[in-house]
């Protein structure tokens, strides 16, 4: 059977017919668990196909994995849906796509055959939108986690930090931080910030890993987001889509993942950030308490602002890139350098700011102290 023969069995099956078109979906071509995503459709019906797969060439940190815990297990996508997890939100109005066949191919593959989903993308939501998608990220974890699986992912913010080490040597390199994209446009004292959160990423994720917990998506950002329904308002539910990293988190860290990533890949202004997090921040917490979660607010605190280490790689990424065409998302298209790179400076100037605050709310709540303690001294970009 050729793989043309495979696919049309398997499109017949899901959704009748025999003329089909396919429409390739943005996705991130690098990651070797994706073989492909498109949307099939086959007279007035429509469905989305993601092919997992564990024989795509990639590069290191983007290889897919055969060990289940692993952040980049290749099946995990297909295990939540198939044991209905993607859907354990559902209740507080968060839901994945439905599943219409998970096919086991011949060659290894998974097919993935999903509902089309017809809402709005949240790459183009409003503020309040997104803030109303924080009261019901809140509600959700707070009801607690569903209970373990063995092929959710495990220590998922240690292992992907740790696969991004792209540039980290120009961290410390005085003609890197005097290109022109990183000098004109990153702030003043964002490299002393920087470094500083490098030097202390062992202790930030030592706090992550021992703060309440949580069934978290791990990839919840505006991309992966859309509203349930064509013609939904703000109070609409939403819809959430790969889940190919889901497992357990701390409370606070898919919050923490979705506001930063909503001005990164420029969809809301970072001038805006301050005031939009504030609003998600208290969004989420009453959203938590709504959910039966009784604990401490300041572990749900510590859990966003903690969460910066996860950009501890960006910065030194955006020094080796300086240089190159900047392309969007799925590298479709490019993007201008100049505004990515000042979005992104002032995002990571805030991030900055929470890295402070964990700091110093750490302790207070029984944690050691930073190392950096108060190293390095102020002194300008160093």
């Amino acid at each position: 059977m050729t793989d043309i023969d495979l696919f049309d069995g398997e499109a017949r099956d899901v959704l009748g017919g025999r003329a089909y078109t396919l429409e390739p979906l943005v996705h991130n071509p690098r990651n070797g668990v994706t073989a492909g995503v498109w949307r099939v459709r086959a007279g007035g019906r429509s469905a989305v196909l993601k092919v997992l797969t564990r024989s795509k060439a990639a590069d290191g940190r983007w290889a897919a994995s055969n060990d289940p815990r692993h952040w980049n297990y290749w099946r995990r996508e297909a295990h939540v849906y198939e044991s209905g997890l993607a859907q354990t939100w559902q209740p507080y109005g968060i839901r994945a796509p439905r599943l219409l066949a998970s096919v086991e191919r011949a060659d290894g593959d998974v097919a993935l055959w999903l509902e089309d989903v017809a809402g709005e993308p949240a790459t183009g939501w409003t503020v309040e939108r997104h803030v109303a998608h924080a009261h019901r990220l809140g509600a959700a974890q707070g009801a607690g986690p569903p209970g373990d699986r063995p092929w959710l992912s495990r220590r998922f913010l240690r292992q992907y930090v740790g696969s991004n080490t792209l540039g980290q040597e120009l961290l410390d390199d005085d003609a890197a931080w005097r290109q022109p994209l990183v000098r004109d446009h990153f702030p003043p004292g964002l490299r002393r910030e920087m470094v500083r959160l490098h030097h202390d990423r062992e202790w930030f994720l030592e706090v992550m890993e021992n703060l309440p917990r949580a069934f978290s998506h791990l990839d919840l950002w505006p991309a992966n987001v859309r509203t349930d329904g064509a013609d939904g308002g703000a109070g609409s539910n939403s819809v959430a889509f790969d889940w190919a990293f889901a497992g357990d988190g701390a409370l606070g860290e898919d919050l923490g993942n979705y506001l930063p990533d909503s001005v990164f890949d420029l969809f809301l202004p970072a001038a805006r950030l301050p005031a939009y997090a504030a609003a998600a921040y208290a969004a989420y917490l009453h959203g938590l308490r709504e959910g039966g979660w009784r604990g401490d607010e300041a572990f749900v605190r510590l859990g966003v602002c903690a969460s910066a280490v996860k950009y501890d790689w960006l910065t030194a990424l955006m020094l080796a890139r300086a240089g190159e065409e900047q392309l969007d998302y799925g590298g479709g298209r490019t993007v201008s350098a100049e505004l990515r790179y000042q979005e992104r400076g002032l995002t990571l100037s805030f991030l900055a700011g929470w890295a402070a605050e964990a700091r110093t709310l750490a302790p207070r709540l029984g944690f050691p102290e930073a190392p950096s303690g108060r190293w390095p001294p102020p002194d300008g970009n160093r």
